[in-house]
């Protein structure tokens, strides 16, 4: 079952997107009054953005399509007409689509930016199905995706990858290519899925090889053109075709280190209104051009984002949100030695949020409780000497937060409490403490935090264990500055994480290879590193990076470049 605070109504749902921001009714079929004239034919493929899938369930899952003629209109519409388009959709049970399982059509409205979702279930637990959509005479790319196995079953091992942060300027998205290709069962990304800036605003060691598309995001339009510049990117796609998604944002989706309903320090939109107008725009956005349930429809500036969603028996994903609920950061948004941290009243995920992981780890009859977020968990002390100077972005800058989460799985008996994070442009493993001020106390948790896919460009490769932060925080187990994913593969027996790196993302195309492995056996909390692959040197002098970026890239969006 996939849940969130409200249960879901176990039928068919067949939606347009579209029901957000702007208080547009839900979509149904076209009436005849608001059905596309006969003779008006679409000018071309509208299937520029691709397929997506996502949320899977035991018995179904989220399709997702948009159309958009032109990506990169400026007023957001993809160059679509300004009429509902009838959208047809095929399910099937092979990927020739011979034994087709379901069809029917959707209509893409213009309200919602010509994007649909079609929610199934009632499907056959545990395994693959694939899909299509047509709209007039084009045919879509088709999408691989899979529904999770019964309630109950363990089912094979689960072959999942996890992502973050894929800033289009900063490099090419050859890493989603790459993760394609592993072929997993499901994908998770945790965050900063686009990024808000105009051109040459952030900008990457060595230059930015590409550009953004119009202004930094504030309006719809904009928002709408950016998502469309992004999922226009043909390896983005492919990595949505091959297996369903569950997504979270972070900050980027709306603006730099923005926190409930406060603005970044320097925004574009410091008035409380603009921002507020702002914070619609970018979740109507967002859940247009996400595969998200119904239950993630924005309301207003609201969105229902943290949700469950259970593999079986074999694993239970608590999707969380740390940005729209938490309070401001404190002493500001970098590192800092900072008292206030440790304030219990403080929260990252807010009140209502806390309650329902507590709740949902209470009754986890999981093997394996996955926390999919956005910001580093652990903590990440950045000073040798007696201060604590540590991100107030991150769980550090909510310490009292963190405990209680921390305790919360404890106390329930979670058999393997696992983290999994984004955000900071970098691989890391560490083992999780209740007390990270002592390195002897009992470990109970494990974090698995994956670098971007090209925020930061190239990075640089190093020997983990000359970097300073493992030095001063014996607890972090791996570092590594290289662009990539994170493979993991679930069995009952063990989780098994292999890191993936690129050796350079400004050019297109670069090969992948495992740069360490770690495993967290059943029962053992705390990683243990099985594999480490030597330093590499630079393929050539344009992928090189000089120097080793070290402590300066570590850091994460907090403070940005």
């Amino acid at each position: 079952m996939t849940d969130g605070r409200s249960p879901l109504n176990r039928r068919t749902f067949l939606i347009a997107t579209g029901l957000a921001a702007g208080g547009v009714a839900a979509a149904g079929h076209a009436t005849a009054a608001h059905a596309a004239p006969r003779g008006r034919t679409l000018s071309g493929d509208p299937f520029t953005l691709g397929v997506a899938s996502g949320d899977p369930d035991h018995d179904g899952f989220v399709l997702w399509t948009r159309l958009a003629l032109r990506p990169l209109a400026e007023d957001g519409l993809g160059g679509m007409p300004y009429r509902n388009i009838p959208v047809q959709w095929e399910l099937a049970a092979d990927e020739r689509f011979r034994r087709i399982v379901r069809r029917g059509t959707v209509i893409a409205r213009p309200e919602s930016a010509h994007s649909v979702h079609v929610e199934l279930n009632g499907l056959q637990p545990g395994r693959d199905y694939w899909y299509r959509f047509k709209a007039e005479r084009y045919i879509s790319p088709v999408g691989r995706t899979r529904t999770a196995p019964a309630p109950g079953v363990f089912g094979p091992a689960l072959v999942m990858a996890f992502a973050s942060c894929s800033q289009f300027e900063h490099g090419y998205f050859t890493a989603y290519r790459r993760l394609a290709e592993e072929e997993p069962d499901l994908v998770l990304h945790l965050g900063d899925y686009q990024y808000e800036y105009r051109k040459g605003t952030y900008v990457a060691p060595g230059g930015n090889p590409r550009d953004h598309e119009g202004p930094e995001t504030i309006t719809l339009a904009s928002y709408r053109q950016r998502h469309a510049q992004y999922k226009n990117d043909p390896d983005l796609q492919a990595a949505h075709a091959a297996a369903p998604w569950l997504v979270v944002w972070d900050d980027h989706e709306l603006e730099n280190n923005w926190a409930g309903e406060t603005p970044e320090e320097k925004s574009d939109t410091p008035d409380p209104e603009a921002f507020f107008k702002r914070r619609a725009a970018a979740f109507q956005a967002y859940y247009e051009n996400m595969p998200l349930r119904r239950t993630s429809i924005p309301r207003g500036i609201d969105m229902q984002l943290y949700r469950r969603i259970r593999w079986g028996r074999l694993a239970v994903f608590h999707m969380l949100d740390t940005r729209q609920y938490r309070d401001d950061q404190a002493c500001g948004d970098g590192y800092r030695d900072c008292p206030a941290a440790l304030d219990p009243s403080r929260s990252i995920t807010g009140e209502e949020q806390e309650r329902w992981l507590l709740d949902g780890f209470r009754r986890s009859r999981a093997r394996w409780d996955i926390i999919g977020q956005q910001v580093f968990f652990a903590q990440r002390d950045n000073d040798a000497g007696p201060l604590k100077v540590t991100s107030m972005d991150a769980w550090d800058g909510y310490a009292a937060s963190r405990e209680r989460i921390t305790k919360g799985w404890i106390d329930a008996g979670v058999r393997n409490p696992v983290v999994l994070t984004g955000d900071v442009h970098a691989h890391w493993a560490s083992d999780l403490k209740l007390d990270y001020d002592d390195p002897t106390s009992e470990t109970v948790g494990s974090e698995l935090v994956c670098t971007s896919i090209t925020s930061g460009g190239d990075g640089a490769d190093s020997n983990p264990a000359d970097h300073p932060f493992l030095q001063i925080n014996p607890h972090l187990k791996f570092y590594n500055n290289q662009r990539g994913y994170v493979l993991t593969k679930i069995t009952r027996s063990e989780l098994k994480a292999d890191f993936k790196v690129l050796p350079y993302v400004r050019e297109p195309g670069a090969p992948v290879h495992t740069k360490a492995t770690f495993v967290i056996e059943d029962r053992v909390p705390g990683v243990q590193q099985t594999y480490l692959r030597p330093v590499d040197r630079p393929l050539s002098a344009r992928s090189a990076v000089p120097g080793d970026l070290g402590r300066q890239t570590v850091i994460d969006e907090t403070v940005r470049p």
